[in-house]
């Protein structure tokens, strides 16, 4: 029967055979995890509390390798190198050995994989035939092979198609989810994803050459080469908005990884949401590094004051008196103790009930030292408290923000850089809601505030520090004992786990809670966007400034700066080295050369970027009227969608209508009733990304990508900003629709 199968038929058969056995020991090692954790979840619960969190914590791990198993599941082997010498090697999402420990499938992050992605016609090595294996669910469906050394093989087994796999990759439907490349990665994509960790990589893209792919998968790279580091710190992804970040929040978890935050930059601050929006010149005046000074002047300016004169007040009827010099001594007190300022309070407050209580006890004629109730009543004297407060004021980061903006007068005090102009530009009333702008300047308050809480929070907080410093030796006595670590958990790993609130907690939610938490790695995608204030956000929460910086700086409203990266990064740049990605793979040939002429006739010339592929007639414009644009737009979105339809069947792949800020609104009520695009779904509001039609503007389509485009107004759009016009005109992978009532700009035209 055999012999009666094609080539193909025989690898594909010989390929399936192969698959089953890499989910044999898959299965044979989910089987395991689940057996330990069914031991250790069957345990009794009377032993000692420290035998209990450890019991928990290794559940944990055990719950977190099987979710590792369930996320690589699909398309679990995807390749296989052919070498020289006879060997081969196939390639997968993690490694796994069958029952006598051999390796059957290589994690296509370790070094002996580069080749697959790494090994050209030109320069193969030692490989001989490169191979693609298509699989669905555990099924092989397709295989496509590129031999690279034609001199060392007999080819008449193989299927060239060189590029197949990319260009198959390319060609399916998107769903509004961002889905790995692992199996498609390209040779300088790879030499990216692998690169030094030191310092920091810039990596500037231009439309669809896969740079946010690119930094996620360096991010699953680092974990995989930097486990025992990484484990412990975890990285933080940084993306542009809550609708990017649902975008891509499959990709890292395909990949067998979860010790990652990721978040926009307005998410960093546990508690704090960022809801309101601003002027663009609020926005610049808070964009600057000013404001790490003026959040010390503000700390010793508002909140620390002096007493400018004597203040006398009744305790337990006794007349007291609270002196310029007394405050003076107790703020120098606290402030030698070094502590921010919130902390320090304590050092201050006590100075102060002492210098009260020991006049009560004067007055009485009583030793304070055996009359310790005198203290507890100053302590509880609402005036003494009242006084006490005035001249070291507790504060939230939130709360002396709000001051600052609600009072230009206060403001003027602490920040005399900034004109009345400025000021007013940023005046808000207390209570408006916070911007994305305002969380770096929150964070570095808290720098100097330090932490704000009630009694009992911070009772709460010492005494689990307490829990913590006890269950150290604990556990590392155990850890011996029990001959546990060698790369799985280790006596720090296993102690910072139990000692948290929730034994159960991931690293990524216990990051996530912690303002202070410091990370291994920081990937920031669309990082020219980002402001100096923001980096120090950044900067703080990654000392070891370990980062991958991905973006693209012709994307920038403004067009790119004249200092490039280097003027973006400030501080940081003097540690960076910079990548480029040349090859755009989403975005088709015409698309790209109209983008570029427009660009370049608006006076902003971008940089070059060479398209792996191109679709006659992509782009396409059409003329309207004021009056018609919105049933213009309808009918264009229904065209393409049934145009969808017809090349992969009912609902599938996504439209984006991208129209100017002052379009937006109304368009969006438009099109949501309109009947011709009733029987398809609709997202208006930027947090379903697995909806069909997509109403946004530029920013929000940052980072996405479309199988369909259509542009309204692109004039309008340019005059938001050039770099605003070349992201919503490079979004698509199949078409882009211009719809346009005043002229085109110059350089658009040709497309009609």
């Amino acid at each position: 029967m055999s012999d009666e199968l094609t080539p193909r038929e025989r690898a594909i058969a010989h390929e399936q055979h192969h698959v089953d056995e890499s989910y044999t020991a898959l299965d044979r090692q989910r089987l395991s995890y689940e057996k330990r954790l069914a031991d250790v979840r069957a345990q009794s619960g009377l032993e000692s509390p420290g035998a209990r969190s450890e019991r928990d914590s290794f559940a944990t791990h055990y719950e977190d390798n099987l979710l590792r198993i369930r996320n690589v599941e699909n398309r679990l082997v995807m390749g296989r190198l052919d070498f020289h010498d006879g060997s081969l090697e196939h390639i997968g999402r993690i490694g796994l050995r069958d029952e006598a420990q051999e390796i059957i499938l290589l994690d296509w992050r370790a070094p002996q994989a580069e080749p697959f992605y790494q090994a050209t016609a030109a320069h193969p090595g030692n490989v001989v035939r490169r191979r693609h294996i298509q699989t669905r669910l555990r099924e092989v469906t397709g295989i496509e092979d590129e031999l690279l050394r034609s001199d060392s093989a007999s080819d008449s087994d193989l299927e060239l198609t060189g590029e197949g796999a990319l260009m198959s990759a390319m060609s399916q439907a998107r769903d509004g989810k961002m889905t790995d490349i692992v199996a498609t990665i390209q040779a300088e994509q790879d030499r990216v994803i692998r690169a030094d960790s030191r310092g920091v990589l810039v990596v500037q893209g231009g439309p669809g050459t896969g740079k946010t792919a690119v930094a996620l998968h360096r991010a699953a790279y680092l974990l995989y080469a930097q486990r025992e580091r990484l484990s412990r710190s975890g990285v933080l992804v940084i993306g542009p908005s809550p609708v990017f970040l649902r975008y891509i929040d499959q990709v890292l978890p395909s990949l067998g990884e979860t010790d990652v935050v990721a978040t926009t930059i307005g998410g960093l601050m546990p508690g704090i949401t960022a809801t309101a929006d601003e002027s663009a010149a609020a926005k610049r005046v808070k964009s600057g590094l000013a404001w790490r000074d003026i959040a010390q002047r503000a700390v010793s300016q508002l909140l620390e004051r002096p007493l400018a004169q004597p203040v006398s007040f009744q305790i337990d009827a006794e007349k007291v008196t609270l002196r310029p010099k007394d405050v003076e001594a107790a703020q120098r007190k606290a402030r030698r103790t070094e502590q921010l300022h919130n902390e320090a309070r304590d050092t201050y407050a006590r100075a102060l009930v002492d210098v009260l209580a020991g006049q009560v006890a004067a007055a009485k004629e009583l030793e304070l030292a055996d009359n310790q109730w005198i203290i507890s009543d100053v302590a509880a004297s609402r005036d003494a408290r009242r006084e006490i407060n005035l001249h070291w004021l507790p504060s939230s980061p939130v709360q002396l923000l709000e001051r600052l903006l609600a009072h230009p007068e206060r403001l003027a005090e602490v920040a005399p850089e900034f004109s009345e102009a400025e000021r007013r530009a940023i005046y808000r009333p207390q209570g408006s809601g916070l911007t994305e702008a305002d969380v770096a300047i929150i964070d570095e308050f808290a720098e100097y505030l330090g932490f704000f809480s009630t009694d009992f929070e911070r009772n709460q907080r010492e005494a689990a520090q307490a829990r913590n410093s006890e269950l150290s030796a604990y556990v590392a006595q155990t850890m011996d004992a029990m001959n546990l670590g060698e790369g799985i958990v280790d006596a720090q790993m296993l102690t910072e786990r139990v000692s948290t609130t929730d034994s159960h907690a991931t690293l990524a939610e216990r990051a996530t809670m912690d303002r202070t938490w410091t990370y291994g790695h920081v990937v920031v995608d669309e990082a020219q966007e980002l402001s100096p204030m923001q980096w120090e956000m950044l900067i703080r929460r990654c000392p070891t400034r370990s980062f991958t910086v991905v973006g693209d700086l012709d994307q920038r409203p403004a067009g790119s700066p004249d200092g490039g990266w280097k003027e973006i990064l400030g501080r940081l740049a003097e540690q960076s080295h910079e990548e480029e990605l040349t090859i755009s793979y989403r975005t088709p040939g015409t698309v790209l050369e109209a983008a570029s002429r427009t660009l370049m006739n608006a006076g902003f010339p971008v940089r070059t970027v060479r398209p792996a592929r191109d679709i006659p007639g992509s782009f396409t414009a059409q003329e309207s009227t004021p009056d018609t644009l919105e049933e213009s737009a309808a009918a264009a979105v229904a065209t393409w969608a049934r145009y969808l339809d017809g090349e992969y069947g009912q609902g599938g792949g996504t439209i984006a209508v991208i129209a100017p800020e002052g379009l937006h609104d109304s368009l969006k009520d438009r099109l949501s009733s309109a009947s011709e695009l009733s029987e398809w779904t609709f997202d208006t509001s930027g947090h379903d990304v697995g909806a069909r039609i997509h109403v946004i503007d530029a920013y929000q389509a940052k980072g996405l990508e479309f199988d369909v485009v259509v542009v309204l107004e692109p004039h309008e759009i340019l005059a938001e900003g050039p770099g605003s016009l070349y992201v919503a005109m490079t979004r698509p992978t199949r078409q882009l629709h211009v719809i346009h009532t005043a002229p085109l700009p110059p350089g658009m035209e040709t497309a009609e």
